[in-house]
């Protein structure tokens, strides 16, 4: 599987059309090209290449149930794609592509199965990054993205995350800086009436039900014995190589709470991390002091509560910051469950594989 791969410096918002004609040759030719959305980095192939997918697959280690998303240029591309678009799901294109929107469509039989995990259904996404829409425009195919990672790892939202994860196993990286939202987009199941939300994301659900009001929450939790509906499901993603746990509830008790278990777990010898937005440092600050001396505890700061934005941004770097610094537990706490905290508790919550305290 080795391969040498090469990294393009593009400007992202005025993409150089001679390093984005040969990725989308890359592309072309059956070659792995990841370049930046504005959710995170995927890794890009053929969509119409059984064989050039299949090395999505092999180079990210990732489960043949676990589907992958198509992207398009462009709404007009639906057709190329998808059998059959119901009204409901052609609004809430119109309304929110490009962006951060997948719909899970019945699909064409041009769409391979090893993209789609042998179902009948494809998901379907218009970036809004200028360099991935110039892609898509380029090679002239739709191109099948995962997030451009290691399978189960933390999702990349610069290119030095995903030549940490992927050198030496995809071909080509375009490398346009950090991305603008930094979780993966939201996908909407179209297949099922009401439509439902199988992964909260960059769209969140308050925004789509001004579109669908009807559209319901069914984010779920998969096994990776069965082909998934949609990408997202499965219980442990996401996840960094220490132990992660949430921490939620009322902040005085999650405050209590979380001092009590870090004093434990740094009094029997551990490393820990705490990854929380900085109200919740502001508030441990005097358990962090009073640990602070002995080295056993790392701090990496996501955002804040009153920005969620940059909530998301930040998350998955700091992760993977707070990770590599070898600690053996990570103490996280989300930034509350409205708007873009739903996609940011799914991350966490499959990234600590389902382990949640509640104060």
């Amino acid at each position: 599987m080795s391969r040498v791969t090469r990294v393009i410096t593009v400007e992202p918002g005025r993409p150089d059309p001679a390093a984005i004609e040969e990725a989308a040759q890359a592309l072309r030719d059956g070659k792995l090209v990841a370049f930046p959305t504005e959710t995170v980095y995927g890794l890009g192939a053929n969509a119409l290449d059984p064989v050039a997918v299949a090395g999505i697959f092999e180079a990210k280690e990732r489960p043949a149930t676990d589907p992958l998303i198509v992207h398009i240029a462009h709404i007009g591309q639906l057709n190329l794609c998808a059998a059959h678009v119901p009204a409901a799901a052609r609004k809430l294109g119109l309304a929110f592509w490009a962006g951060p929107l997948t719909m899970i469509l019945p699909k064409k039989p041009a769409i391979p199965d090893v993209v789609t995990a042998g179902l009948g259904s494809v998901a379907l996404r218009v970036p809004a990054h200028r360099v991935a829409r110039a892609l898509m425009e380029m090679s002239g195919v739709p191109v099948a993205a995962p997030s451009a990672n290691r399978f189960s790892h933390p999702s990349p939202t610069t290119a030095a995350h995903v030549l940490e994860d992927l050198n030496g196993r995809i071909d080509l990286i375009l490398d346009a800086g950090p991305t603008e939202i930094g979780v993966e987009s939201t996908i909407v199941d179209f297949t099922v009436e009401p439509p439902v939300v199988r992964r909260p994301g960059g769209l969140t659900l308050e925004q789509i039900r001004t579109v669908i009001p009807d559209v319901q929450d069914a984010t779920g939790r998969g096994s990776i014995d069965v082909p998934q509906t949609s990408p997202g499901q499965l219980v442990r993603h996401y996840a960094p190589r220490a132990v992660l746990t949430v921490y939620e509830g009322e902040p005085a008790a999650l405050v209590a709470r979380l001092g009590a278990d870090i004093r434990t777990a740094t009094a029997a010898g551990d490393r820990v991390g705490i990854l929380a937005p900085e109200e919740d440092l502001l508030a441990l600050a005097p358990v962090i002091a009073s640990l602070a001396s002995a080295g056993r505890v790392e701090v990496q700061p996501y955002g804040s509560r009153r920005d969620p934005e940059r909530a998301a941004r930040e998350l998955f770097a700091a992760l993977r910051d707070l990770d590599a610094t070898g600690v053996r537990a990570i103490f996280a706490t989300t930034i509350g469950p409205a708007g873009l905290g739903a996609a940011i508790r799914d991350r966490l919550v499959r990234a600590a594989d389902g382990r949640v305290r509640r104060a």
